[in-house]
């Protein structure tokens, strides 16, 4: 179960935060996937950087695809509607939800390759994890392709927050392992609790 039988992921935002947990707590579990990739910035900012993740990638994973894209990489924005901006907006829309959809349609054919080779082991064929109309969006075009798609709210661990990071991401990954094709195109806690969209 878990993670034991995944060979591959790949989590972008790992620099800092929730990514850089999550990648140490990968790295150091006991049902550690065979390969874990971590991007140290969104790879989706430029079409350039996207090609040449992919690529890397690839080298890294062989013909046995990438088992599961993490889109973890995201930016918020704190400020009421009387202060913000059009460009502010536009910055916070491309990272939350342009780039993880850029994202996935590059790494798509290492997620394909990876749905081919195991048939019905569900989110260990590739799992999505983004936000929640671009989810959907891809639960519903990936699908019939047996690459599973959703949504995990973290709770961000951020000062704020009801969880620590360690707590958040332990949680996150937990709620992550137990998917499968039943649960594909939904909308999840960090505690695994069903979330309306």
């Amino acid at each position: 179960g878990g993670f034991s039988q995944c060979r591959s992921v790949l989590i972008t935002g790992s620099s800092r935060g929730l990514g850089l947990r999550m990648v140490n707590m990968l790295v150091n579990s006991p049902q550690r996937p065979n390969v874990i990739i971590a991007t140290a910035r969104n790879p989706a900012t430029a079409q350039a950087s996207v090609e040449r993740a992919f690529k890397e990638v690839a080298s890294l994973v062989g013909p046995g695809g990438l088992n599961c894209l993490i889109n973890n990489a995201a930016v918020s924005m704190s400020t009421d509607l009387e202060k913000v901006t059009a460009e502010a907006m536009l910055k916070t829309f491309e990272s939350n939800a342009v780039s993880p959809l850029m994202v996935t349609k590059a790494f798509l054919p290492l997620l394909r390759a990876a749905a081919a080779q195991v048939p019905g082991m569900g989110i260990h064929r590739a799992a999505v994890a983004a936000l929640n109309m671009v989810t959907r969006c891809l639960a519903n075009d990936l699908g019939s392709e047996g690459i599973l798609c959703m949504a995990l709210h973290p709770d961000l661990g951020g000062p704020h927050a009801d969880l620590s990071v360690e707590e958040s991401v332990s949680s996150v990954l937990s709620v992550v392992a137990g998917l499968s094709e039943k649960d594909h195109g939904g909308y999840w806690d960090y505690s695994g609790k069903i979330l309306l969209w």
